[in-house]
């Protein structure tokens, strides 16, 4: 697996960090920062699943009028660990 590191720009997470395996799943998701019980929980849902897919699903996802959130960050740390 390898490990990928994040730091979400507008939201109040300061840092993303996961794990892709080979097939491109996701592992071992972690925030720091940010609404601490949500972002544990999208940790737990997507563990296991296709990133590619979990980046489509989150994408433009918005907290607070601010255009973007920590899940729409996630999908952008995606979308760069796999070259999209």
């Amino acid at each position: 697996m390898k490990q990928y590191t994040y730091s979400p720009k507008g939201v109040c997470s300061t840092k993303i960090s996961y794990e892709l395996d080979d097939e491109g799943k996701i592992y071992n998701l972690q925030f720091t920062g940010g609404c601490n019980g949500n972002l544990k929980a999208i940790g737990r849902l997507l563990e296991g699943t296709d990133a590619k897919r979990a980046a489509e699903i989150l994408r433009g996802n918005d907290c607070k009028g601010r255009g973007t959130s920590c899940a729409d960050q996630l999908a952008r740390a995606i979308d760069e660990a796999l070259g999209a």
